[in-house]
């Protein structure tokens, strides 16, 4: 028999302490520095452990927050090809999800599964465009019978799934799409909701509007963003002034995350909050940027003054919402994305183009 590895032996008790409810549904587990004094190893072997579970969507890995139990369906159909339950087997690659957005397109592409007798593959990026290399490779070599992906946010496709693309292999794109590919694409109408959220702050009279994003302004996601938010204020007879956007973050960025770039960002919005107290309001991409402007502002006590609109949120059992925001129907994006990648897989070799409707969840501030 094989030698059981350290880092099998730390996943395997974990992953039996989670099926025996040790851990339940949202709950942390122990943190890689817990784990190798536990067991003696080093932080390399814990991390791996832990990263497996990860990719085997057992648990959630939030940065700076620690490891969570996945949704117990979610590790349900997990399954290699040599488990795999009979029916069709497909593959989903994610950069990553958490709270704020990812998690209930798991839950979309789970119900859809079930639909179509399905099981599906996950694998992670972390933001790495060789991680999604070799994660197109891998799902091929496993004999999936197509792809749902969420590329990494770069400025450049991805080779690997351009030749796929080309050869006309199933494959959905969700959440980013890739224009000029022939690649079907299920998400969010991003330029109409970028217009919709900045109208909210120009009706109530906020015409200094600063535009807040990473460093990546060049993906179709940010870009369509980007062309809502300025066509808001043409419609509303206002030029918008670049000069006065900052677009330079990188700490949301999986392959830049850590604790010093965070720092790094934090730095760069007090400075700019300083110099330019004509900033009226804040128009944010995402949902993670919103919380580091947020710390800013009540560090200088300035949270009440300077409302902040984003893209995305963590909900609550009492509805109450912290930044109005763009609510994006992910449990919708997961299983459309799942259902028209069925439709590839019979042979339909159109391009297809499915915008979920999105909402507008106003925060106290704004609501009426």
């Amino acid at each position: 028999m094989k030698k059981q590895t350290l880092y099998e032996k730390i996943n395997n008790d974990l992953l039996l302490d989670i099926k025996n409810g040790v851990y339940k549904v949202g709950m942390r587990v122990p943190t890689e520095k817990e784990l190798s004094e536990e067991y003696s190893v080093s932080r390399i072997t814990s991390k791996k452990a832990l990263d497996k579970l990860a990719e085997q969507g057992i648990i959630n890995r939030i940065p700076g927050k620690g490891s969570f139990v996945a949704d117990a369906n979610v590790h349900s159909l997990f399954q290699d090809t040599a488990e795999a339950k009979e029916g069709i087997l497909i593959g989903v690659i994610m950069d990553g999800f958490g709270a704020s957005y990812g998690y209930e397109i798991l839950h979309g592409i789970i119900q859809e599964c079930r639909n179509h007798n399905a099981n599906f593959i996950l694998r992670l990026t972390y933001g790495s465009k060789e991680e999604e290399t070799n994660a197109i490779n891998e799902l091929i070599a496993l004999g999936v019978s197509g792809i749902v992906i969420m590329c990494v946010h770069d400025e450049n496709y991805n080779a690997t799934l351009l030749k796929y693309a080309v050869e006309k292999f199933p494959i959905v794109s969700i959440d980013r799409r890739m224009k000029g590919v022939p690649v079907s694409y299920v998400g969010t109408d991003n330029h109409k909701a970028a217009k919709d959220l900045t109208s909210v702050l120009l009706d109530k009279g906020y015409d200094n509007i600063c535009f807040v994003s990473h460093m990546l302004m060049d993906t179709s996601t940010i870009s369509d963003r980007r062309a809502g938010f300025i066509e808001s204020h043409l419609e509303h007879g206002l030029i918008t002034n670049p000069s006065s956007w900052i677009t330079d973050l990188k700490s949301t960025l999986p392959s830049y995350r850590s604790e010093e770039v965070v720092e790094e960002d934090i730095v760069r919005v007090r400075n700019f909050i300083q110099e330019n107290d004509h900033i009226q309001a804040f128009f944010v991409l995402e949902y993670d940027i919103a919380t580091i402007i947020y710390k800013v502002l009540r560090e200088l006590k300035l949270e009440e003054r300077l409302p902040i609109v984003c893209f995305d949120g963590i909900g609550n059992i009492v509805n109450d919402v912290k930044f109005t925001h763009v609510k994006q129907d992910e449990t919708g994006i997961g299983a459309k994305s799942v259902a028209l990648l069925m439709d590839k897989m019979k042979g339909d070799r159109s391009v297809e183009t499915i915008l979920v409707p999105h909402k507008i969840i106003l925060a106290n501030e704004f609501a009426d």
